[in-house]
């Protein structure tokens, strides 16, 4: 619920706008992901602590890539799945660096028996045709692998995407390693 107290923001998107009104709330708002600062370990008082939450940009993609294997292997992911799921990142974060305005943002948390990644672009969505599973690219097609790395290596593969960015989110289970 917005409270009559607080600032009126548009957030630039005319439909936003109009469904959602102008009252927000600097809780209800974040930056776009290239404006948020890094940040890293979430104390372990929340329900579940983030093991990486940073902004990335195309000079990160190296950096990024060691830190969510560092984490990963700390928290005990290993072998063939563990590498499986960090070039899924990889390729997640690529494609936003590529395709999506250059920068994002990663999460990378434990729930459950699983670890999950979301990867977060303020770019213009993804188009229809690969909102769902790919099918396995030609041999001589340029581009395209990226997503479809995400499915076979993944558990788990969701995208919700738009005018005004989009999130892929990966899983992997930890019981199957």
């Amino acid at each position: 619920m917005l409270s009559a107290t607080r600032a009126s923001h548009s957030v630039g998107c005319t439909t936003v706008d109009e469904t959602y009104g102008l009252q927000r709330s600097q809780d209800a708002l974040r930056s776009a992901p290239a404006r948020e600062p890094a940040r890293h370990a979430v104390p372990a008082t929340s329900p579940h602590p983030e093991l990486l939450d940073r902004t990335f940009g195309r000079d990160e993609i190296t950096v990024v890539r060691h830190e969510v294997q560092a984490s990963l292997t700390e928290a005990g992911l290993g072998g063939d799945r563990l590498h499986g799921f960090v070039l899924a990142v990889n390729e997640v974060i690529t494609n936003v660096v590529l395709h999506a305005g250059g920068h994002g943002r990663i999460v990378v948390w434990l729930a459950g028996d699983s670890a999950w990644c979301t990867v977060t672009d303020s770019g213009p969505g993804i188009p229809q045709r690969f909102h769902r599973a790919p099918e396995v690219p030609e041999a001589f097609e340029v581009g395209g692998r990226g997503i479809w790395l995400a499915y076979q290596l993944c558990d788990e593969v969701t995208m919700a995407t738009g005018p005004i960015g989009t999130t892929i989110g990966l899983r992997i289970s930890l019981a199957a390693a």
